[in-house]
């Protein structure tokens, strides 16, 4: 990490995070607080006891690059100073960072899903699970960006606004069957990325145009039609597919 450039580093892109507590209370750096809890995220830690156990078994390494004046804060420092900070605007710099390391690769997969978190819903406190649309890199395997919403319903109003955190020049960006809409594909298109999207049968009438398609272009030996055909591997003819432009 201390070897990264100042465009990459975890302490440029979160400079401009403010800290929300007042000088009096500020024993430890919050850029130290982040890259502790980055840190121990990437590392599997999935709370902030785990975090100040990450931090703790390694604090001669984290000497190296941080200085720690107070030594390692205790996770409730970690819940209390988090509780405190803008989620969104520690989203964008976390975005940014994210974008900065991860050196997308000509044609990288760019995953799209909502996926609800297990146990992280609170009936004491009325809150319902938490629901998050997240971008995945394939190739990088790094998440790009998170949104989160109420629940898988919302996924639609979602993924336009995750999308335009993207640079999706030269990616192909693949969304199941809730992003397969008109307006999702011409965004990607717009940013410079193409598509996979998934088609169910309870979009009847798209369903029908498409297998239609398929039907029309097989009767022709796809003449006229720019194609490509892509094997699986597997004998199976229901798994040989051709894609379409």
């Amino acid at each position: 990490m201390c070897d990264l450039s100042v465009e990459r580093s975890l302490a440029s892109h979160f400079a401009a995070l403010e800290d929300p507590r007042s000088a009096p209370q500020s024993r430890h750096k919050l850029i130290e607080m982040i890259v502790i809890a980055i840190a121990a995220t990437l590392s599997g830690a999935d709370g902030w006891v785990a975090v100040e156990t990450f931090a703790k078994s390694k604090e001669p390494w984290l000497r190296t690059f941080l200085e720690l004046p107070h030594g390692i804060p205790s996770h409730d420092c970690f819940g209390r100073v988090f509780a405190l900070i803008n989620p969104e605007a520690f989203a964008a710099c976390f975005r940014q960072w994210s974008a900065a390391v991860a050196t997308l690769l000509p044609d990288e997969i760019i995953a799209v899903d909502g996926k609800t978190l297990r146990r992280s819903h609170n009936r004491r406190k009325g809150l319902a699970a938490l629901h998050l649309v997240s971008a995945w890199a394939t190739a990088n395997r790094v998440v790009l960006g998170q949104v989160a919403t109420e629940a898988k319903s919302n996924e639609i109003t979602a993924i336009p606004r995750l999308l335009e955190w993207l640079q999706l020049q030269g990616c192909i960006v693949t969304i199941d069957a809730m992003g397969c809409q008109t307006k999702i594909a011409e965004q990607i298109i717009n940013q410079g990325g193409d598509y996979v999207l998934a088609l169910k049968g309870n979009q009847e009438t798209l369903a029908a145009e498409v297998e239609e398609a398929f039907i029309d272009a097989d009767a022709r030996g796809d003449a006229g039609v720019e194609s490509a055909f892509l094997e699986t591997g597997m004998t199976t003819p229901s798994l040989v597919s051709r894609t379409n432009a």
